[in-house]
């Protein structure tokens, strides 16, 4: 059959389909195109108004899409549904003209995000409105065709997920040896062995300039400080965190500088720790990994001004501190996990960057087939 030209609007279905069976998985998506529970506070929210997403479905948020230069969609893959936000648009595909999973791979390009860029120009907001998104158009195979190409994916997709559960296994490992430690043994506050540094970069000796994501990673700022000389320099074995949670849904940015020296802004709060003997850099950070530490950060740090969670707050957090072999045996592991879990981040981009070759594969296997 060859090629044929798609107008998004007349290969989709919208779907409105409320919860009315009391899911309680909340979910939005990512600018990396990926489900990710919500860090949102959902407790007293009517579940009923929002709407459901079953396997193979899409879920489309025009919002911000010049901003991030970015088109924000993704295609649910799980067999048990989720609820999103009654904000985000969900529809299905006609799986007659096109396969699901073809018509995601579409848009797992850099080309097709900086389309959605361009078509957002138009909109005060920089938003991919829906009827814009609707217009646009694309040349695709026939289904045999977008089937062959969809089963090279699928088969990637498969390692993928095989290798993040053997991740998930591995943390449950951690997990489970925290747990006896705090069932078995006393917990003791951490006050003692922390100790606030306040370095600032006075003759800006240090140009590297870091921040702290969700993720406990430090990564490149969104804005660097007009006064660099008052930022707070970060040496290598020290610990930053963001005191202020308000901008980070209540989630605490913290994370072990293992890098070069860098500096951070005003907003962040260093320490190290000042007895490594008893208590180990990594194993602390593995505690200030769960998420029983971060919840109890964000409700310690609710009603301040700006949501401040400050060093005095941190020095109060207790947490069972064993020799200190055991202390390093069960940061090993976490160790191991950390690095598997950045080669999963990386087997993921790696499909990602995978898509276009195989989109134009199919392509110009279709443009063979005519006549």
């Amino acid at each position: 059959m060859g090629l044929s030209k798609i107008r998004i609007g007349d290969v989709i279905s919208l779907v409105d389909e409320r919860n009315s069976f009391g899911i309680t998985d909340f979910y939005g998506i990512n600018i990396f195109k990926e489900f990710m529970p919500t860090v949102a506070n959902t407790e007293n929210l009517d579940n009923a108004k929002y709407k459901i997403v079953r396997k193979n479905r899409f879920v489309y948020s025009g919002m911000q899409t010049g901003r991030d230069k970015c088109i924000r969609i993704s295609m649910f893959m799980k067999d048990s549904p989720v609820i999103v936000s009654p904000a985000y648009t969900t529809f299905d595909v006609d799986q007659e003209k096109i396969l699901p999973e073809y018509f995601f791979m579409l848009f797992l390009s850099r080309e097709k995000d900086r389309l959605g860029w361009f078509h957002s120009d138009g909109s005060v907001r920089a938003n991919l409105d829906w009827d814009v998104f609707c217009d646009l158009e694309f040349e695709i195979p026939d289904v045999p065709t977008q089937q062959k190409y969809v089963d090279i994916y699928d088969a990637m997709c498969a390692n993928q997920k095989a290798y993040e559960k053997g991740l998930d296994d591995l943390k449950l490992t951690c997990d489970a040896y925290i747990e006896e430690l705090r069932r078995k043994m006393p917990c003791e506050k951490i006050g003692p062995y922390i100790k606030e540094c306040n370095e600032k970069n006075d003759d800006n000796s240090i140009s590297l300039f870091q921040g702290v994501n969700v993720d406990h990673v430090f990564t490149a700022p969104k804005r660097i400080a007009d006064d660099k000389k008052n930022g707070n320099i970060v040496r290598t074995g020290q610990i930053a965190f963001n005191k202020v949670m308000k901008a980070n849904g209540t989630k605490l940015p913290i994370a072990l500088r293992e890098g070069p020296d860098c500096v951070v802004s005003s907003s962040y709060q260093v320490f190290e720790i000042n007895d490594k003997r008893n208590l180990s850099p990594e194993y602390f950070m593995l505690w200030m990994n769960r998420v029983e530490t971060q919840r109890y950060a964000g409700f310690i740090s609710f009603g301040t001004t700006r949501d401040i969670f400050s060093l005095d707050d941190m020095a109060e957090i207790s947490i069972p501190v064993p020799d200190i072999k055991i202390q390093e045996s069960i940061a090993d592991i976490y160790k191991v996990y950390i690095e598997r879990k950045r080669i999963n981040e990386k087997l993921k981009q790696q499909i990602k960057n995978i898509c276009p070759i195989l989109i134009k594969g199919a392509i110009e296997e279709g443009k063979s087939k005519r006549g």
